[in-house]
């Protein structure tokens, strides 16, 4: 499994499929241990993912791991990929063309690992993977079937619950911890 996610992570570091190539430092392909238990696909990578060439380590990032923590995961349990590689300019959203470009990469992580789990971090993301669904708010928290019978969950992205910081009932980080806690139990019925 190794071996074969870093042959497709050599391509990738040497792609040139679209314009996002010329202004990005890294190419942020991925973090976590390689599982089939649980993988976490996000949108793309921002400035810090960018500087690092790392998934999910700015301020977003520190609050996912925090998210992870409350149930016992850390980032050696979940493998974490975005649906692009590389930093759009001013953390746009991907375009059209971008996330085409990425598209085989991401299909080639899921393909080796077949994961169980698949947590889709985001309205990039969840547009992704569940093109027929809008709008992570009414997506979110639901499983929907995935490929190679993984079960799939939109979540919130954590920078979406920076800004949102209430903790009432129904706030978003509410429904995060909800969220977590559902994904902590499916995660748990795996052998």
């Amino acid at each position: 499994m190794k071996e074969e996610l870093d042959l497709i992570r050599a391509k990738c570091l040497n792609c040139e499929k679209c314009e996002l190539s010329k202004s990005r430092t890294n190419v942020v392909f991925s973090d976590g241990v390689p599982n089939h238990k649980i993988m976490l696909i996000g949108e793309a990578p921002g400035y810090w993912e960018d500087q690092k060439g790392i998934p999910f380590v700015g301020k977003a990032g520190q609050l996912l791991d925090k998210i992870f923590a409350s149930v016992g995961f850390t980032r050696n349990d979940i493998y974490i990929c975005n649906t692009i590689k590389c930093r759009p300019p001013e953390n746009r959203n991907p375009l059209p063309e971008e996330k085409e470009a990425c598209f085989n990469y991401l299909k080639a992580q899921i393909d080796i690992l077949k994961p169980k789990i698949i947590l889709v971090c985001g309205n990039v993301a969840l547009n992704t993977m569940l093109p027929e669904e809008r709008g992570i708010t009414r997506a979110r928290g639901k499983w929907f079937d995935g490929p190679y019978g993984s079960k799939m969950m939109p979540i919130f992205h954590p920078s979406y619950l920076l800004r949102n910081d209430a903790r009432t009932k129904g706030s978003p980080k509410w429904l995060m911890w909800q969220d977590i806690q559902e994904i902590r139990r499916e995660y748990d019925k795996l052998s």
